[in-house]
């Protein structure tokens, strides 16, 4: 028997799987389970008669360029698009600084191999998105936690990381957030946050990275466009690496993504994608770009919109009849996900096992910490499920919790900084 073990680099034996991955292989082993858990786009939504007439144009066509290898940076005509789209959302750029990537997954991790040596610091949000955590564990870096408040990130708390960092002789590479309904909270960042962040980066000689997969999916009467400007609108200096996708949009499948960066990095980004995937696949960028070109990307997204705002108000409404006074939780503004605190005795690492014997799951919140704390709280993402599903979902939950809080609860173990 071959000990595979000590073949392994350091850090293959500490890479970690996502819980959130690992839920979603729950689920599809049984269909019959209700799956609060990945953050998956609702299938019934997907433009299923454009993408069909779209593949079937283009592979009609028989032009090469459609199933080859194309560029590293991306497909051009998309690039362009890029461009103009991100103008919409205030970024001022070019195609220079725009590298199309495999999902927006791959741009975390080409940004973690590009800045981040073994030991170095990255500073996230406490929650914070864990595919990002896991990126920047996997080239061994020392994640640390900053605390939020209700308009985002807590600039004390920041203010104070760093100087004690400083103090330790450590100087953190970026910060890492997600303004736009974050996830795993759902939480919008308020504009002066926004703005208090690029000064603090400016003033602390900083990088931020800023995820925002899910800025277009505001909800009506509850987000404006203006309220979801990107950090990076603001960046007059090149302080902001800026990512976004077309996976909560168009479709996931399509694995579509980009990073806006300064040209510098923009230029090692593109020479760190060539080691991973050579491109991103021809097909799928053709198959982008031709949805955004004929106008199916404009179309969809506002059916979107008040198709997630009802999800949500449907998981709400039944939140509050089965744990009114129990569970709290801010009601989201636009996304996919709600957060719930749980009263702090209860641990929903535990309390998942009773859910999934109800078949139901999520996923517990302490996968979303890198302190160790965020026992008490749980992810719910109401995106996929149908309305019905989420009610019965909601109601097994109910019946877990209920049977949980009668047991005897041993203290919760929380790491302190």
């Amino acid at each position: 028997m071959i000990n595979y073990e000590s073949y392994l680099s350091v850090s293959g034996t500490r890479m970690q799987q996502s819980p959130i991955r690992q839920m979603g292989t729950v689920a599809a082993q049984n269909p019959d389970i209700i799956s609060f858990a990945p953050g998956y786009p609702a299938p019934e939504a997907f433009a299923w008669d454009d993408y069909r007439e779209i593949a079937t144009s283009l592979l009609a066509g028989r032009q090469g360029g459609v199933l080859q290898y194309g560029p590293t940076r991306g497909h051009k005509p998309l690039l362009e698009f890029l461009v103009s789209l991100v103008g919409t959302r205030g970024i001022r750029t070019s195609t220079d600084d725009i590298i199309v990537t495999t999902g927006s997954q791959q741009g975390l991790d080409v940004i973690a191999r590009l800045l981040l040596d073994p030991g170095d610091v990255a500073l996230v949000e406490l929650p914070s998105y864990a595919g990002a955590i896991t990126a920047f564990r996997n080239v061994r870096a020392d994640l640390v936690g900053v605390r939020q408040d209700r308009a985002g990130v807590d600039l004390d708390h920041l203010d104070s990381l760093t100087d004690r960092l400083a103090r330790e002789g450590r100087r953190p590479k970026f910060l890492y957030v997600v303004p736009n309904f974050q996830n795993p909270t759902g939480q919008l960042m308020s504009l002066a946050r926004r703005a208090a962040l690029l000064e603090w980066a400016e003033r602390r000689d900083m990088l931020l990275v800023e995820d925002d997969p899910y800025g277009a999916l505001y909800f009506e009467g509850a987000a404006t466009p203006a309220e979801t400007r990107p950090i990076k609108a603001d960046d007059a200096s090149g302080r902001v690496l800026y990512l976004s996708s077309f996976s909560k949009t168009l479709a996931p499948a399509f694995r579509v993504a980009w990073v806006v960066a300064p040209t510098a990095l923009a230029s090692r980004i593109e020479t760190a994608k060539q080691a991973l995937d050579l491109c991103t696949g021809s097909f799928d960028q053709h198959m982008v770009y031709e949805a955004c070109r004929r106008g199916v990307l404009d179309r969809h997204v506002p059916v979107l919109r008040a198709h997630y705002q009802h999800k949500c108000g449907v998981m709400e409404r039944a939140l509050r009849d089965r744990l009114q006074g129990q569970a709290h939780w801010m009601p989201p503004r636009g996304g996919f996900f709600l957060w719930v605190e749980l009263p702090e005795h209860i641990d929903a690492g535990r309390m998942l096992e009773r859910c999934l014997r109800r078949g139901v799951i999520y996923v517990a919140g302490r996968a979303f910490f890198v302190d160790g704390s965020g026992a008490h709280t749980v992810r719910l993402a109401f995106s996929a499920a149908s309305a019905d599903r989420i009610v019965e979902g909601i109601n097994r939950m109910g019946e877990a919790f209920s049977e949980e809080s009668a047991q005897p609860q041993a203290p919760v173990a929380v790491h302190q900084e």
